[in-house]
């Protein structure tokens, strides 16, 4: 089931669409507004946004979720039902519904559009500020929209982490994983290595809070 974003200020109806999807087994993160929208964005498989809200409408939110988060489907909801409004929502958004809507017809679109845009996307792991796309080997800090760039070495320790996630990994694992040889005690390779990783995969290298040093005992990755 999906993690959804739902903006709407109606309180009535709020409730009514917060009980209908979780009802089906959605997790929702219900808004009055669009503070907070941005952040919340990151972490949830559909948006779903009434376009009258205080503040910034709903127009305006789903263009800038929309230009953060390219792969986030944007369904609008709105009792606006002119053509030139529903146009105005298309030109961003993937769906539009106008009010009065039945459930069962918001729960159909929702699951078309899951269906859409889990088909249009390769299997992805989400860790932290990252998304990692395995069938491509291709990884994507979501936070910035900017694909991150890894020699094969790096790629090669960060896919043995991800095979390994949360577990502690010595050093001589770690090697003999990657390089397939013996460790050798002192040789410096993997730790130049795991610095030049943190670098590009970690929001902070100096403080790391995805591959973690446990002190006499080697690394972790941290999920």
């Amino acid at each position: 089931m999906a993690n959804i974003l739902y903006i709407e200020d109606d309180l009535e109806i709020s409730k009514w669409v917060v009980e209908v999807l979780e009802e089906k087994g959605h997790k929702v993160n219900w808004l009055s507004s669009g503070e907070g929208a941005t952040k919340i964005a990151r972490e949830v498989e559909i948006a779903i946004l009434d376009v009258m809200i205080p503040g910034l409408d709903g127009f305006s939110i789903g263009r800038r979720l929309k230009q953060e988060y390219p792969s986030l489907p944007i369904l609008m909801l709105s009792a606006r039902t002119s053509v030139e409004d529903r146009l105005q929502g298309l030109e961003f958004a993937d769906d539009y519904v106008t009010k009065p809507f039945y459930p069962e017809e918001l729960v159909a679109r929702i699951e078309v559009l899951l269906r859409r845009f889990q088909q249009n996307q390769t299997e992805k792991v989400r860790i932290g500020h990252l998304d990692i796309f395995l069938e491509e080997n291709r990884i994507l800090d979501h936070e910035k929209n900017e694909e991150i760039i890894l020699t094969g070495k790096q790629y090669q320790i960060f896919q043995y982490f991800l095979r390994h996630q949360n577990q502690i990994l010595t050093k001589e694992q770690l090697y003999e994983g990657v390089w397939g040889e013996s460790y050798l005690d002192g040789d410096k390779t993997l730790m130049v290595h795991i610095r030049y990783l943190r670098e590009k995969l970690e929001r902070d290298p100096a403080k790391p809070d995805l591959i973690e040093t446990i002190r006499g005992l080697g690394y972790r990755l941290k999920i």
